[in-house]
C-alpha cells in the first residue's frame, strides 16, 4: 500500500463527503457555509460547470440521429441500456461504461450510473415531491419492516429551506398526502393537459392533476439560487447539462457556492475503498482512497465524514469497511446493511389520441413532462384497497406530433409542417416494499480493476407489486377514456428494480440499533462521527421522486452536526 507522502495534518479536514451528486454536492455546500475544511472526493472524472459538450447541439448535429450504434451497445452498455431509452449520443458521455465497471447479479438489477463531478445531478429527472406522513407511518401502519424514525414535522421545514435554493416550480394543491412546498410559478398545463384534468377530477374528485413539480427555475432569484444561474430557457434538453444553469445540480448550485467560501477542497478520480476505523476511539478516523488515474492508495483524515456516494456506493464502502469490531461492514450490527433495496417500478403506461383542441398549439419544450397525479390509492378509508398496500403515482403529458404519412406531392410541405394529433401519454410509478431479502452483497471472490469485491444484486418485484401494477394501469386506462381519448393502448411490461434510477435503502434509518443502521439524524448507530444522507437511509420508498428528500435530510444533518459540535465539541 502506497501511504501519502505529506504528514497526517496536511490531509486532515473538518469533514469528508464522499460524492459529490444532489446530496453529496448539497453536504459540502451546508459544510463550507458553516465555516468547516471540506475535502469532497468524487471517484469519477472532473468536470466543471458548462463542460456540457452536447448542450447547443441540434438533433441533425448528433451522429445516427443520436442513436448510439448497437456494436458500441454491446461492447460498452449492455446493462445500461436495458432501459431501451437511456443511451444517446447527447447523453452517453454521462453514463458509466458496463466493461468498465461491472456488478454481478443473482436476480436482475439495472444500475444506472454517472461516474464524474456532479454525478447524476447533471441527468436527473428534477421532479420533487415531499413525503408526508402518509409515507413515515406507512411501515409501522402496515406491520411491516421498521418505522421511520421521523415524522414530517421533523423535516417540514427542512424541505421548505432546500426547495427556497433548489427552486422548484410547482402548484399548491392542499394535499396533505402530498404536501405543498416553496414554489416558483408553475410550467402550465397545455389546453389538453387542462381538458384531462376537467374530465379525471369531475369523474373522482380524489384524482388530482397538478403541473410537474421539477427544479427547473422558471423565475430566477438572484438572493435565493446562487451558484452559476439562470432562468429556464425551456429547451427540454437538461440530461446534456444546462449552460444557462436552468435547473439544480451539483454543478451549477452547490459546489459552486461551497468554493466561493474558500473552505472546499475537491478531488476527482478518487474511488473510496473503505472508511477507517479507530478502536480505541469507536470513531472513523478517515478514509481509504484509490487513485483512479495512477492506482495509488491514499488516506485522508478529518473528525466528520459523509457518505453521499449514491445508495449503492455509500453501502458498498461501509460493507467494504471491516474491523475487528465490525467484520461484516462498519456499522453493520443489525446486520441489515445492504438490505431492504428499494427501487420505483414502471413499466406501467399508456397512450391515447385526443381529437379536441386542433386548432391550438404551445410554445416551448416544458422540461416538466406535463403533468403529474399523486397517489390515490390507499390514503383514507374510502379508497382502501385489499388485495394490496401503498399505492402509485403518473408522470405524463400531452403533445402535438407530426403528420408523417403526409402523401408526397405539392402539398407535402404544408402538411409535414402542420401539428398532427394530440397525443396524451402517462406512466405509472408504484411503491416497491421494503423488503429485507431484497438486497445488495460483496461478492466473495470477483474483485473490480481497484481491487474491490465487486457488488451483487439480489431484489426482485413481489406479490404486492404485482397487484398495485394490474390496478394502476387500469386506472390509468379508464381516465384516458373518460377525457375522450381514442384508440388508447395501456401497458404492464414490469421493469427490474433500478430502472426508475430511484434506488433506496440499503443503510435504513430506524430507531433500534438492533434492526436499522442509521439513527434519525442520518448517523451510523455505533460509530456516530458518519452520516450517510443520500438514498442509502430510506426506510420505505413512498410513490415520490426522493432526491428533494435526499437534500432536505442532507441539510438537516449538517444542522444537527454543527450545532453539536459547537455545544459539545465533538459528535
Amino acid at each position: 500500500m502506497n501511504f501519502n507522502a505529506q504528514g497526517q495534518d496536511e490531509v486532515s479536514y473538518d469533514a469528508i463527503v464522499v460524492g459529490s451528486g444532489i446530496s453529496g454536492g448539497y453536504a459540502a455546500m451546508e459544510l463550507c457555509t458553516k465555516g468547516y475544511k471540506v475535502l469532497l472526493l468524487e471517484r469519477g472524472r472532473m468536470v466543471k460547470h458548462n463542460d456540457y459538450p452536447t448542450a447547443n447541439l441540434d438533433s441533425w448535429d448528433l451522429e445516427f440521429q443520436g442513436k448510439v450504434p448497437r456494436e458500441e451497445i454491446a461492447a460498452h452498455y449492455y446493462k445500461q441500456n436495458r432501459l431501451s431509452w437511456w443511451v444517446n449520443q447527447d447523453n452517453k458521455h454521462w453514463i458509466v461504461k458496463d466493461d468498465e465497471y461491472d456488478y454481478e447479479e443473482d436476480q436482475r438489477f439495472d444500475w444506472i450510473r454517472g461516474h464524474h463531478v456532479g454525478g447524476r445531478s447533471i441527468m436527473w429527472g428534477r421532479h420533487c415531491y415531499r413525503l408526508s406522513d402518509l409515507d413515515f407511518e406507512a411501515n409501522l401502519k402496515d406491520g411491516i419492516a421498521v418505522d421511520w424514525p421521523i415524522r414530517y414535522a421533523d423535516i417540514a421545514p427542512w424541505y421548505t429551506y432546500v426547495e427556497k435554493f433548489v427552486g422548484v416550480q410547482g402548484k399548491k394543491e392542499g394535499l396533505a398526502h402530498l404536501p405543498d412546498g416553496e414554489f416558483l410559478p408553475p410550467f402550465d398545463l397545455n389546453c389538453a393537459e387542462d381538458h384531462f384534468k376537467q374530465a379525471v377530477e369531475a369523474k373522482w374528485p380524489v384524482r388530482r392533476i397538478t403541473p410537474g413539480r421539477t427544479a427547473n427555475l422558471t423565475q430566477y432569484i438572484p438572493e435565493l439560487h446562487h451558484g452559476t444561474r439562470g432562468k429556464c430557457q425551456a429547451r427540454n434538453r437538461c440530461w446534456r447539462g444546462c449552460p444557462f444553469g436552468g435547473y439544480f445540480s451539483s454543478l451549477s448550485a452547490t459546489i459552486p457556492v461551497a468554493n466561493e467560501t474558500g473552505n472546499l477542497t475537491l478531488v476527482a478520480n478518487s474511488v473510496v475503498h473503505s472508511v477507517i476505523y479507530d478502536d480505541q476511539t469507536q470513531r472513523a478516523t478517515g478514509v481509504r482512497v484509490i487513485d483512479a488515474e495512477t492506482q495509488e492508495t491514499r488516506e485522508y483524515f478529518a473528525k466528520v465524514l459523509f457518505l453521499n456516494a449514491s445508495t449503492i456506493g455509500s453501502t458498498a464502502i461501509l460493507l467494504n469497511s471491516k474491523s475487528e469490531r465490525f467484520p461484516n461492514g462498519l456499522g453493520n450490527d443489525s446486520g441489515e446493511l445492504g438490505h431492504n433495496l428499494m427501487d420505483h417500478h414502471y413499466g406501467m403506461g399508456g397512450s391515447g389520441i385526443y381529437t379536441g383542441h386542433k386548432d391550438k398549439y404551445y410554445s416551448g419544450r416544458k422540461p416538466n413532462g406535463g403533468f403529474y397525479i399523486p397517489r390515490f390509492r390507499n390514503i383514507s378509508k374510502e379508497t382502501e384497497r385489499t388485495d394490496y398496500i401503498r399505492g402509485f403515482g403518473y408522470q405524463g403529458g400531452a403533445a402535438r406530433g407530426i403528420n408523417t404519412d403526409a402523401p408526397l406531392g405539392p402539398g407535402f410541405k404544408t402538411a409535414i409542417t402542420s401539428p398532427g394529433e394530440w397525443t396524451m401519454r402517462a406512466t405509472c410509478f408504484g411503491e416497491l416494499l421494503p423488503y429485507h431479502e431484497n438486497r445488495v452483497y460483496l461478492h466473495a471472490e470477483k474483485t473490480d480493476q481497484y481491487g474491490i469485491p465487486k457488488l451483487v444484486f439480489d431484489a426482485s418485484l413481489k406479490e404486492n407489486e404485482r397487484k398495485l401494477r394490474i390496478d394502476g394501469v387500469e386506472c390509468l386506462e379508464e381516465m384516458l377514456l373518460a377525457a375522450g381519448c381514442e384508440n388508447v393502448q395501456v401497458h404492464n411490461q414490469p421493469t427490474a428494480p433500478g430502472a426508475a434510477i430511484h434506488e433506496m435503502g440499503t443503510a435504513r434509518m430506524g430507531r433500534d440499533p438492533r434492526t436499522s443502521v442509521l439513527n434519525k439524524w442520518n448517523q451510523v448507530h455505533a460509530v456516530p462521527n458518519v452520516f450517510v444522507t443520500d438514498g442509502s437511509f430510506m426506510t420505505s420508498a413512498g410513490t415520490q421522486n426522493p432526491s428533494i428528500t435526499y437534500m432536505a435530510m442532507t441539510a438537516r444533518a449538517v444542522d444537527y452536526l454543527d450545532k453539536t459540535l459547537r455545544r459539545d465539541g465533538r459528535i
